[in-house]
C-alpha cells in the first residue's frame, strides 16, 4: 500500500521547491510522480513538509563513544525520548544509548546519520553499535591522518600504492569517507609531542601535514569516493588557529576539502593573547573557493562530552579544566582522548566560541556547502539542533542571547553586526539537501521521484524552535516511525559504504609490516559484512 501526503507546504531544496502546496506520493519505500491504488492519506495542511534530516557529523558509535558513556555516571538518567510512552533506562544527556540515539534523532526528523571518526582497528564495534541505532541509515568515517601505512607510502612516494592501501582499508572495515584528524599531529602524540604547523614532521616517518592533506585528497578524487577528505584540522581549539585552516584549504588547492566543525578551528587571537572570532577570514576564503564544504560545529552552552581521535588537545583540555581524562593509543592507526566538560556562558572563551559557528553560518554565501553540526557530544548534544535553527532564524532571539554572555562575545565578534535570517529554505538546505549532497547521496536529502521516502512533518508554528523539536510525523522508508511524538516503528536503518577498486598486490605489500606491529592477524582484521553489517548498501565511486 502507498502512502499520499497532501496540502502540505513543501521545501525541496534540490528541485526549487521552496514553500509551495504540493502532494507527495509514496510507493515501495520511495518517492513516486503518481498516486497508488489504496494508499494511506496523511492531510499535511497547515505543516510543514522537508525531507528527512541528513546529520553531516557527529559520534554515536564505536570505542571512544562507549568509553565516554561509561566514564561519566553523572550522565546517567532515566531516558523519556520527549513527548512519547517510551521509557528506557540508559545513558542520556550528552551521550546518549544506541537507541535512545534513533529515537532521539528520529524524534527531531532525522532519517540519516554519520559516524564522523572511527579507527579501523575498531571498525567491528563501530558497526555493532551501528546496528544497535534503530531506524536511522548510517555510515562511518575511517580515521587515516596517522596511519602508519599512510605514512610510510606517503614517505617513500608510493603514491599508487597508497591509493591501493586506502581502497583496501575501506573495503575491510566497511567504512564510508577518508577521515584526517590532526594529521601527523597524533602520531607525535605517541611520543608525547604534537605538530604546530603544517610542515611539522611525523615521528614514525618524516611526513608533514601538509602531505598527508594534499595526497590523501588526491586519492579521494581518483578513487571516486563520493566525499571529500574530512579533515580535524591541526592546532584545533588553540588562539590564532584560524589561520592553521587557511593553510590547510590553501593546501590543497583545487582539490575537494570539507573542514570539519569550523568553530573549533575558527579563532583568532588578539593582541592581549584573548580567543577571537576569525569567522570573516575564513568564510571570506570559503565563499571564494567552491571546493570547500563545511560543518559548523556550534557550541551550546551546558554539559558536554569532548571526545576526539586529536589526543593532544584533549590532554591539553584536560590540564586546562583538571576533570577526568582518558587517553587511548590504537596501534598503528591514532589514537583518541576524552574530557568532560561545561560551557557557561560566563567564560570569555565559550562566549566567543559560541559566536563562531553562528557568525560563520551568517557570513556563508552559499549554504548548500555548510551544514549545521555541534559536533555531538564536543560542542553539545544534538538535541539542541531546535535551538540553533531559531539562533540563525530569529536575530532578536541572538541578540538576546549575546546580550547574557560575557562582554568579549559583543567584542571580539561581529555576530552583534549581522542581521541575516535563514529562512525555512536554507534551514532545509543545511540540516538536509546540502549534508546528503556533499555525502554524495543521491537518494537523500530530496522529494523528487526515486528518492528515499524520508520526510518529516511539522507543524507550522511561529516559533522554530518549538517547531523543529516537535514534528508531527516522521517517514522512514516510506513508514510512519514517529506520530505526535510517539515513536511507533523501529525497522533497522541500512549501513552504507564504498567498495572502490584496487590492485589486490597491495595486500602483499602490507603485509610483512602488518604481522610485526599490529596484535590482530592481517586474516582477521577485515570486517565480515554479513555478520556485522546485516542490513548494508554500496554506494558507487565514481573516478575522477
Amino acid at each position: 500500500m502507498g502512502l499520499k501526503i497532501i496540502n502540505g507546504e513543501v521545501y525541496d531544496p534540490l528541485h526549487g521547491v521552496d514553500g509551495e502546496i504540493r502532494d507527495i506520493y509514496i510507493a515501495d519505500g520511495k518517492v513516486v510522480s503518481q498516486p497508488q491504488p489504496g494508499e494511506q492519506v496523511i492531510d499535511a495542511a497547515g505543516m510543514i513538509v522537508m525531507p528527512g534530516g541528513v546529520e553531516l557529523h557527529a559520534h554515536v558509535a564505536g570505542p571512544k563513544v562507549n568509553a565516554g558513556r561509561k566514564m561519566r555516571p553523572e550522565d546517567h538518567r532515566q531516558i523519556v525520548i520527549p513527548r512519547t510512552a517510551i521509557t528506557r533506562s540508559g545513558t542520556g544527556h550528552t551521550v546518549p544509548s544506541t537507541f535512545a540515539t534513533g529515537y532521539h534523532f528520529a524524534g527531531l526528523g532525522y532519517t540519516t546519520l554519520m559516524e564522523a571518526a572511527g579507527p579501523p582497528l575498531a571498525a567491528r564495534h563501530v558497526h555493532e553499535e551501528l546496528n544497535d541505532i534503530p531506524i536511522l541509515d548510517k555510515a562511518f568515517f575511517v580515521m587515516m591522518g596517522n596511519n602508519y601505512f599512510v605514512m610510510k607510502f606517503i614517505a617513500e612516494g608510493e603514491f599508487t600504492k597508497l591509493k591501493d592501501y586506502v581502497a583496501w582499508l575501506l573495503a575491510a572495515t566497511g567504512g564510508y569517507v577518508i577521515k584526517l584528524v590532526n594529521p601527523a599531529g597524533v602520531d607525535r602524540w605517541k611520543w608525547g609531542k604534537n605538530v604546530h604547523s603544517l610542515e611539522d614532521l611525523a615521528d614514525t616517518f618524516p611526513v608533514s601535514p601538509k602531505q598527508v592533506l594534499v595526497n590523501l585528497a588526491r586519492v579521494q578524487q581518483e578513487l571516486g569516493i563520493p566525499h571529500p577528505i574530512h579533515v580535524h584540522c591541526n592546532n584545533l581549539g588553540t588562539p590564532g588557529n584560524a589561520e592553521t585552516t587557511l593553510q590547510t584549504m590553501q593546501a590543497v588547492g583545487d582539490l575537494p576539502i570539507h573542514i570539519t566543525h569550523v568553530q573549533f578551528n575558527g579563532f583568532g587571537q588578539s593582541k592581549k593573547n584573548h580567543y577571537t572570532s576569525g569567522a570573516p577570514e575564513l568564510a571570506e576564503y570559503v565563499n571564494k573557493h567552491q571546493n570547500v564544504t563545511v560543518d559548523m560545529g556550534q557550541i551550546v552552552f551546558g554539559p558536554a562530552t569532548t571526545m576526539t581521535a586529536d589526543g593532544p588537545w584533549q590532554y591539553r583540555l584536560h590540564q586546562l579544566t583538571h576533570d577526568k581524562w582518558v587517553n587511548v593509543d590504537l596501534e598503528m592507526e591514532g589514537g583518541s582522548g576524552i574530557v568532560p566538560y561545561t560551557y557557561k556562558k560566563e567564560n570569555p572563551v565559550n562566549a566567543v566560541q559560541w559566536t563562531v559557528g553562528l557568525e560563520f553560518a551568517l557570513l556563508m554565501e552559499d549554504p548548500w556547502r555548510l551544514a549545521l553540526t555541534t559536533d555531538h557530544p564536543n560542542g553539545g548534544p544534538f538535541h539542541a539542533y531546535p535551538d540553533i535553527i531559531k539562533l540563525l532564524m530569529r536575530r532578536d532571539y541572538r541578540a538576546e542571547v549575546l546580550a547574557g554572555l560575557h562582554k568579549r562575545a559583543r567584542t571580539y565578534s561581529t555576530l552583534k553586526d549581522l542581521e541575516r535570517e535563514y529562512s525555512l529554505y536554507e534551514i532545509a538546505i543545511i540540516t538536509r539537501a546540502g549534508p546528503a549532497k556533499v555525502l554524495g547521496l543521491t537518494q537523500k536529502g530530496h522529494l523528487g521521484p526515486g528518492a528515499d521516502a524520508d520526510l518529516a512533518i511539522y507543524p507550522k508554528l511561529e516559533d522554530p524552535k518549538e517547531m523543529f523539536a516537535h514534528p508531527r510525523y516522521v517517514i522512514k522508508g516510506g513508514e510512519i516511525v514517529v506520530d505526535n511524538g510517539q515513536i511507533v516503528h523501529t525497522k533497522p536503518g541500512t549501513t552504507f559504504y564504498v567498495t572502490p577498486g584496487y590492485d589486490q598486490h597491495i595486500e602483499a605489500a602490507i603485509r610483512p609490516d602488518f604481522e610485526d606491529f599490529y596484535t590482530v592477524s592481517f586474516e582477521n582484521y577485515p570486517v565480515q559484512k554479513e555478520h556485522f553489517m546485516p542490513h548494508r548498501a554500496v554506494i558507487p565511486c565514481r573516478p575522477a
